[in-house]
């Protein structure tokens, strides 16, 4: 009987042990998540401070030299077209840095985890760029055809979600069931990303 007892004890000490470990293993993952959210934010803020002081000295720089009406709408017209050329420029440059980034992702090794962290990542990465980029459209855009992007927006999420279940439906029950759904989303996200700067940064 106490032989019973002792062995109890030692289960239940190994079983605390492998609680703790794992609650502390995951509490390091998602303190590194909040770190990068907070990078991300943090860089996010400086972009849009950077700009918005850019805006301010480019209002104060046009202020400065408009003597007369007619010849300063004109001269005016050209800075404005290279501000958004620019702005296309900035974010096309930025989506192939995201490009060569997800390409670069590797999984560790050959087993369906490490492929599913490798396409979550992927997605993670284009998606953080299509909020960016929508953020941006928000700032720049008209009300109304910002309006009009919003619902293209709403319908656009769903059928990305129902394409990435259908491909996803062919391994339904599989352990690649997963993966393909993740795969689908990165790729239609990138391709989202690009077709929003195209159409919309011009």
């Amino acid at each position: 009987m106490k032989n019973k007892g002792k062995h109890y004890i030692g289960i239940f000490a190994v079983l605390l042990v492998l609680l703790l470990a794992a609650c502390e293993s995951s509490s390091g993952v998602s303190n590194d998540e909040s770190e990068k959210q907070q990078i991300n934010d943090s860089s996010q803020d400086a972009e849009h401070e950077s700009s918005g002081a850019d805006s301010a000295e480019d209002d104060s720089n046009t202020g400065s030299t408009n003597t007369d009406g007619t010849a300063s709408g004109k001269e005016e017209d050209p800075p404005a077209n290279e501000a958004e050329d620019s702005v296309k420029e900035e974010y096309l440059q930025k989506l192939n840095i995201s490009k060569k980034e997800a390409d670069a992702l590797e999984a560790a090794d050959s087993s369906t985890y490490a492929l599913k962290k490798v396409e979550n990542d992927r997605w993670e990465i284009w998606d953080d760029r299509l909020n960016e980029i929508y953020g941006v459209l928000q700032e720049r855009l008209p009300a109304e055809e910002m309006e009009s992007l919003r619902e293209e927006q709403r319908d656009w999420l769903k059928e990305r979600d129902a394409r990435a279940l259908e491909a996803s439906l062919k391994y339904e029950g599989g352990t690649q069931e997963h993966l393909e759904y993740v795969a689908v989303l990165a790729n239609l996200t990138e391709e989202r990303c690009y077709e929003l700067v195209e159409n919309y940064m011009n």
